[in-house]
């Protein structure tokens, strides 16, 4: 038989053989598909149905705009998944066998994104709520100073939040908690600096008062 016939009959065969199967698991992943976007829709659907944004917005505790980026990183990482439960048994169709596994980890791993976006989202809005509040109870200060220890208050708590959704993440665990101890070390001394000056004060005439009531018995 003519060596380059042979070659092209066994070419022939095996994509026959493979184009079953190679079509089957691209059903199964356009199914994927249509259903992560569905998922998505309805998620964003949900969303709007609550009107969480306007909600947000109405109280002052998110910017409608940011929330609603918020929300569509969530979806997306929705449909994604749905995407990916579809697309395991696809490649396993196709005996793309270490691709499995890669999927499989990801898989694994998109769950903890998840989480890491609603702690994020759920840090911002309590970061928002910090500022008024703390911009509230010192209103009878100077408005730039009571502006500056609300955005400071704020502030403080979104890197909270982002040292908590890295570690979530699983980057760098080690620095991240170097870093968090850090932070915490530096926000107790600038309290108690703060303290300290600012109420020796107030701690010297408690001391006098003390003294005065003393003598006085």
């Amino acid at each position: 038989m003519n060596p380059v016939l042979d070659v092209l009959s066994r070419f022939y065969n095996k994509t026959t053989n493979y184009l079953p199967n190679f079509f089957y698991g691209l059903l199964v992943l356009l199914i994927g598909i249509l259903l992560g976007g569905i998922v998505k829709q309805l998620f964003l659907g949900i969303v709007k149905f609550f009107k969480l944004g306007k909600i947000l917005k109405s109280t002052h505790f998110g910017n409608e705009k940011d929330v609603n980026i918020w929300v569509e990183v969530l979806g997306e990482l929705l449909r994604w998944v749905v995407i990916i439960l579809f697309l395991i048994p696809t490649v396993e169709v196709w005996g793309l066998s270490r691709l499995v596994t890669v999927l499989n980890n990801l898989l694994f791993y998109l769950p903890n994104v998840i989480v890491a976006v609603i702690i994020g989202l759920v840090g911002y809005v309590v970061a928002n709520l910090t500022y008024d509040i703390v911009l509230h109870s010192l209103k009878t200060l100077e408005g730039r100073v009571s502006s500056t220890m609300a955005g400071m208050a704020k502030y403080t708590i979104l890197i909270f939040t982002g040292l908590v959704v890295l570690n979530q993440l699983g980057v760098a665990q080690s620095l991240i908690q170097i870093l968090f101890t850090g932070v915490v070390f530096m926000i107790s001394l600038a309290g108690g600096l703060a303290f300290g000056l600012g109420g020796q004060d107030f701690a010297k005439d408690m001391l006098s008062d003390l003294r005065k009531s003393l003598k006085k018995k």
